[in-house]
């Protein structure tokens, strides 16, 4: 996703979750990552200190880990930025 592209998904996803949520919010994010210990390592960094709920299931193969993350944010920013950091992480797909 191009800069341009990125700043429009966030400011689109920001005006949706003020409309559709009440803040401060529990937010459920969705990943998917090539299973590598690394990585998964990476994203749950980003979240500690959260009071993050993160489960984990490996695909059929095991080539793949999705991660399921929930968390109690304040408002649509802080969902926006750890979106963000999580991005930086190399091969993730968000759901």
């Amino acid at each position: 996703m191009g800069k341009e592209n990125s700043e429009e998904f966030y400011g689109r996803l920001r005006e949706e979750l003020q409309k559709s949520t009440t803040w401060p919010s529990n937010y459920l994010y969705k990943f998917i990552i090539p299973t590598d210990p690394v990585r998964i390592e990476q994203i749950g960094s980003i979240f500690n200190n959260t009071g993050a709920v993160i489960e984990s299931k490996k695909s059929r193969n095991g080539k793949y880990t999705s991660l399921s993350i929930t968390v109690h944010l304040e408002n649509p920013d802080q969902v926006i930025e750890k979106y963000r950091e999580v991005g930086k992480v190399k091969g993730v797909i968000s759901l």
